[in-house]
């Protein structure tokens, strides 16, 4: 008779009781046990019995399946394949201590992994510097999901239908919240502190979608319609991540949040109708927004996707940045060229937003290439709140092809049409007369002058 295996799911009942937003003393109380016993199953320093695997899936509303997956096995073949790694070759590491590692310490598995992730990572990015050739970022998640956007122009026909669809069932139902009733979800609004100082989460055992109500009308709003995107939506998000092969794990994470978001902007500002406003009202993100009850953010977002065919808006480029220009997202539909590494342009407006918050920002733009272009900035909401937490604020800009900007409002406004000569960023940029150049460009030889300093940081050699 075969001998039964115990089962060890220290890894993914963690996984678990985070994703759920729960404290061991939570868990504990949620399954009748007691915390230290939720701290030794989560270490693998017991296994989980038959009675406590159907008192999870009873619980928490799950597939026993789900449940029950091999973590261990999968920690065990993952390091073995880390370990087989040549830095390692002197090393006996009998098979054995592998799978005890793997079993027994699931928490430095995953350390193991991960550091080891980010040293092949470097190490492929060096190589690749070193040679001149090839581009790192094929294997950064972070532009391989921008990437996967920009390859789809940022348009999903498949989500954009399926959200026109669900944006209609939500109004029958008289919004989102009644929607969610419907299915037995009920909607509340609640402290971050009470959260785990989370803006959304869904407790699955009490069928409660948990927001934080120190979120704006505009961002409740929309992260309802995001976990309607995760719920209704879930077929087609797999269905799409699934087409595209992703080099990691967490790149593909990065691209299906990017499509619930996207699903999301689409529930709340559905296609058609809300293609049709912005025709009506000449791009006007003031006046849409009043329409949808969304945020300035939210409405320049939308306006990236509308690349439906026959009905095709104005094609936009993207741009989030920090106050200290960090770029925390960019979409290009307008073929604006723009470094993903570096800063921006000093000269482009977008950066003089925070000292004029709230304000529409206009500017007429011109590359080193001539190509000419139109550009809206503003600042975006600030997130955090309440006395001594800090704020982040944002600035978001919108920049379309110049025979494109008499479409918009705001740029009929405008008297003069004097482009800004602005750079893609200083190292991409050949302009030699500029002064507001932080350093050199690639490929340009500069010139030490000891009896003349010009106005500019650099002088060049003439190529």
């Amino acid at each position: 008779m075969a001998e039964t295996r115990p089962l060890y799911l220290g890894p993914r009942l963690r996984r678990l009781r985070r994703e759920l937003g729960l404290t061991q003393q939570v868990m504990a109380e949620d399954l009748g046990i007691s915390p230290s016993y939720v701290a030794l199953l989560e270490r693998n320093q017991r296994p989980v019995t038959a009675d406590m695997l159907l008192r999870l899936a009873r619980t928490y509303r799950m597939d026993v399946t789900d449940l029950a997956n091999e973590d261990g096995e999968t920690y065990t073949r993952r390091i073995a394949e880390v370990l087989r790694d040549p830095i390692f070759s002197d090393i006996d590491l009998p098979p054995l201590e592998t799978a005890d590692l793997a079993t027994s310490f699931p928490g430095i598995s995953e350390a193991l992994l991960r550091l080891h992730g980010a040293y092949v990572r470097e190490q492929q990015a060096l190589a690749q510097r070193a040679a001149g050739e090839g581009d790192a970022q094929d294997r950064d998640p972070l532009a391989e999901a921008q990437g996967y956007f920009a390859k789809n122009r940022n348009y999903f026909d498949a989500l954009d239908r399926q959200a026109e669809q669900l944006a209609q069932e939500i109004e029958a139902e008289g919004g989102a919240a009644k929607f969610l009733a419907k299915k037995g979800v009920r909607v509340r609004f609640l402290p971050p502190e009470v959260l785990l100082h989370a803006l959304r989460r869904f407790d699955r055992h009490n069928q409660q979608l948990l927001i934080a109500d120190t979120l704006n009308a505009p961002s409740r709003a929309f992260q309802i319609a995001i976990h309607i995107a995760y719920t209704e939506m879930r077929s087609e998000l797999g269905r799409l991540v699934r087409q595209q092969p992703f080099s990691t794990e967490t790149a593909e994470a990065l691209v299906k949040r990017g499509l619930a978001a996207y699903a999301a902007g689409a529930i709340v500002m559905p296609y058609e109708r809300f293609a049709k406003i912005v025709e009506a009202r000449s791009y006007d993100i003031g006046a849409i927004r009043g329409v949808f009850g969304a945020s300035f953010e939210q409405v320049a977002h939308r306006l990236t996707t509308l690349q439906r065919p026959g009905q095709e808006g104005v094609p936009f480029f993207f741009l989030r940045v920090d106050e200290a220009g960090n770029v925390a997202k960019r979409l290009d539909g307008a073929g604006f060229s723009f470094a993903a590494h570096g800063g921006g342009c000093p000269l482009w407006n977008l950066h003089q937003a925070f000292r004029r918050p709230g304000e529409v920002l206009t500017q007429w733009l011109e590359l080193p290439d001539g190509q000419r272009f139109f550009s809206i900035a503003r600042t975006a909401g600030a997130s955090g709140g309440g006395h001594g937490r800090p704020r982040m604020q944002h600035a978001v800009a919108l920049a379309c092809a110049a025979h494109d900007a008499d479409k918009l409002v705001y740029a009929r406004s405008e008297q003069a049409a004097v482009p800004t000569p602005i750079g893609v960023t200083c190292r991409l940029c050949h302009r030699a007369e500029c002064e507001a150049r932080s350093a050199p460009p690639i490929g340009r030889e500069i010139l030490t002058d000891e009896y003349r300093r010009p106005a500019q940081p650099f002088a060049f050699a003439e190529s």
